[in-house]
């Protein structure tokens, strides 16, 4: 790393999917919560983070709700056309950063499913990864006896002390993380979230304990508890 220049932190969010686990006729990142959409709620979260010089937002090309949303024209939000995966929409907004951005800045990708992340979590996965060699995730122990199964046959249970659930925002060096994708790409590795692109290079991102609020809307009564979430938080 070039230590004569300071990293600067960078956010992505991919929102490019249409949720279809949601069963709505509008993609779940525009579905309404406590009178604003989900996406709207997630990108305020991320704006209130002042170490953050920008958000990236990758949007399907076909995107139709994006222009309704008061924050498109907020000076730290730029769009980006996403793609079919959510590596892809990833990939599009890290090659956007290489244009202006450093290789040893730091980016966090966020979840725009995720609208009860905290600005406290948020810095706290910065402080505590800033100066790590890989980078990290925010992520909860589980609570959950964890069962492998084949069809519906149990085939053994995870030790659920070794077994956390990956949260987003997942923090890495641009340069990075950017390799990673496009290597995984091109030997047609799937990868279900940005750690576990670094994972198959070899590498060992950590862990930052995050609140069990981070939720992610994926079915429909996910939306109750979310803005019970909300509700919760704005009284804290």
């Amino acid at each position: 790393m070039n230590n004569s220049v300071t990293p600067k932190f960078w956010g992505i969010v991919p929102a490019a999917g249409a949720g279809k686990r949601m069963g709505a006729s509008i993609p779940k990142q525009y579905l309404s919560i406590r009178g604003k959409p989900v996406l709207a709620h997630t990108l305020e979260r991320l704006l209130a983070v002042i170490e953050i010089e920008q958000l990236i937002v990758a949007l399907s090309p076909e995107d139709e709700y994006w222009e309704t949303l008061a924050l498109t024209a907020h000076p730290r939000i730029r769009r980006v056309n996403g793609g079919k995966e959510r590596a892809d929409s990833v990939l599009s907004a890290l090659q956007y950063l290489s244009g202006f951005a450093t290789a040893d800045d730091w980016v966090l990708v966020h979840d725009a499913a995720r609208l009860c992340i905290t600005v406290s979590d948020v810095r706290r996965l910065i402080e505590q990864m800033r100066h790590h060699p890989v980078g990290g995730i925010l992520a909860a122990p589980s609570s959950d006896t964890l069962k492998e199964v084949s069809g519906s046959d149990i085939l053994a249970t995870a030790d659920r002390s070794r077994i956390w659930r990956a949260q987003t925002p997942q923090m890495f060096r641009l340069h990075a993380l950017k390799n990673a994708l496009e290597q995984a790409a091109c030997s047609g590795m799937a990868v279900t979230d940005e750690a576990s692109a670094l994972e198959l290079q070899g590498l060992q991102p950590a862990i930052v304990e995050g609140r069990a609020d981070n939720i992610k809307i994926t079915r429909p009564e996910d939306l109750a508890l979310a803005a019970f979430y909300l509700e919760q938080q704005c009284s804290e």
